[in-house]
């Protein structure tokens, strides 16, 4: 009865070990799951979210590098003057038709065929220059001739300096003293440059590189010459040596009973 006792004992022992040792199993599984899942969506929400940023800032450069960076860069490549000269208008011209419309002084809208344009002519004074008098020079509210509201409104820029005789401040290409401007700051034109396309990019190329670094195998793995040489198999030699060996011992052995037992 006490062995039967004992026994019994032991496996109820055995039985609850087994179903502790299954239950912990069991609740590490769960956390690792766990673990496992919110690792995914973290990855998941993080990868939404620079995707978006990156498709965002990718195509804004679409409609920035027209519209501003590229009047920008024209800007500054005409080199014009820093400091002001006096313009005096001394024509303005209403005309209509694509032939007569290849240039205007102010166009809302840079896109679409003009089929109506002011032509505004000025004269300056530029005591720097020989000779320092230009007359017929064009004047444009920006290097495009064009823009959208609210920063360009033509009918404002007619009205300011489309009569006859209206003198005010401008500045003239050295490139081309033919064209001059109403307005022209050097840091205004780089400040446009560095918001509307070195920012952009930026982020566009450091978003990418981000999910590059998050989707892609970027570790350095190490080449076959690295890896270590498998060992020879000493135990497959060894038996073979001692295998051989023992036959030939048995070998000559057998054959020295046979001389032996040879009749005379």
């Amino acid at each position: 009865m006490r062995s039967s006792s004992s026994e019994l004992l032991l496996e109820e022992q055995e039985e609850l070990r087994k179903r502790k040792i299954q239950e912990l199993a069991t609740a590490k599984k769960n956390r690792a799951a766990s673990e496992q899942s919110c690792r995914e969506k973290a990855l998941f929400y993080s990868t939404s979210v620079l995707a978006v940023v990156a498709m965002s800032a990718g195509s804004s450069l679409l409609f920035l590098v027209p519209l501003y960076v590229d009047p920008a860069i024209s800007t500054l490549t005409s080199n014009f003057v820093t400091e002001p000269v006096t313009c005096v208008t001394t024509k303005r011209e209403e005309l209509s038709g694509l032939a007569n419309c290849t240039w205007s002084s102010c166009r809302e809208g840079c896109t679409s065929d003009a089929y109506h344009c002011t032509h505004i002519y000025v004269s300056y004074n530029d005591s720097s220059a020989n000779p320092n008098q230009t007359d017929d020079a064009i004047l444009l509210v920006n290097i495009k001739g064009c823009g959208y509201p609210p920063s360009v409104l033509c009918a404002n820029f007619t009205e300011a300096y489309g009569n006859e005789g209206t003198e005010f401040p401008c500045y003239h290409s050295q490139e081309n003293r033919t064209v001059v401007l109403t307005h022209y700051e050097r840091d205004e034109q780089v400040a446009i440059i560095i918001h509307f396309f070195a920012v952009p990019f930026i982020i566009t190329l450091a978003t990418s590189v981000a999910l590059c670094v998050m989707h892609c195998d970027c570790r350095c793995h190490p080449t076959g010459r690295h890896k270590r040489s498998r060992r020879p198999r000493l135990q497959d030699l060894s038996d073979g040596s001692i295998s051989t060996g023992v036959d030939l011992h048995h070998t000559h052995s057998h054959h020295s009973d046979l001389i032996a037992i040879r009749p005379m």
